[in-house]
């Protein structure tokens, strides 16, 4: 166990992902967020010796009730189909041990050996480096106070990690070298090009202040 951590975890419909997710964060505290998931979610994580509480559907307001309910003074923010590499605790505990007042995201990496992948994960990284723009696939540790002094976690549907981020600012961010392997599904289905190419559009359209409400819209494919 790492002393005053606690694992958040949002959830929906998760129950294939979940299991590699939690076997790779033994023996932190885990906090499952579910949202009544209809596959047996919470089931699986309570048999995986993670601690559930329900929330109302959608990441952001998942990820505050799970903050809420959380015991630790230092919160993980992961998602359910995300596996931090074996050096993820060392990597943990040395920011743990300094300020309080820095937040860090991980690695991003992908589950797919194509070409597509690598590319793709250059561009993450580029984008963290650069913009200061980690997204929420690679994790996000962090302190309750900045969590608090930053305005907490907003209850939207979607974009809650940009909007998180760019609250906290890039001079307060910093990267661990560690990689945040997430599953390659959702690319494999929708393609590299088309799904990379939506996700930049949903980016575009939070800057131009479009309600995050129809951007989820555009992300998930569906019309009003």
């Amino acid at each position: 166990m790492i002393a005053g951590l606690t694992v958040v975890i949002p959830t929906w419909n998760a129950a294939a992902t979940l299991p590699a997710t939690l076997a790779g964060l033994a023996p932190a505290e885990v906090l499952v967020a579910d949202a009544g998931s209809p596959d047996g979610t919470a089931e699986v994580a309570q048999a995986l010796g993670a601690r559930v509480i329900h929330a109302p559907h959608g990441r952001g307001a998942q990820l505050a009730a799970g903050v809420a309910a959380a015991r630790g003074p230092w919160l993980l923010l992961l998602h359910a189909d995300t596996r931090l590499a074996p050096g993820w605790r060392d990597a943990v505990q040395a920011a743990m041990a300094g300020p309080t007042a820095r937040a860090w995201h991980f690695r991003f990496a992908l589950d797919d050996p194509a070409p597509a992948a690598r590319r793709l994960e250059r561009a993450v990284a580029w984008r963290s480096r650069v913009l200061g723009l980690p997204y929420g696939d690679q994790g996000l540790l962090i302190h309750r106070d900045l969590l608090d002094a930053a305005g907490g976690i907003r209850p939207l549907p979607l974009m809650e990690d940009v909007e998180l981020v760019r609250r906290i600012g890039g001079a307060r961010l910093g990267a661990l070298d560690v990689a945040a392997t997430t599953s390659a599904a959702r690319w494999q289905r929708d393609g590299y090009l088309r799904r990379s190419a939506r996700n930049l559009l949903c980016l575009g359209l939070w800057f131009a202040g479009v309600p995050p409400r129809i951007i989820a819209l555009v992300y998930s494919g569906r019309r009003r």
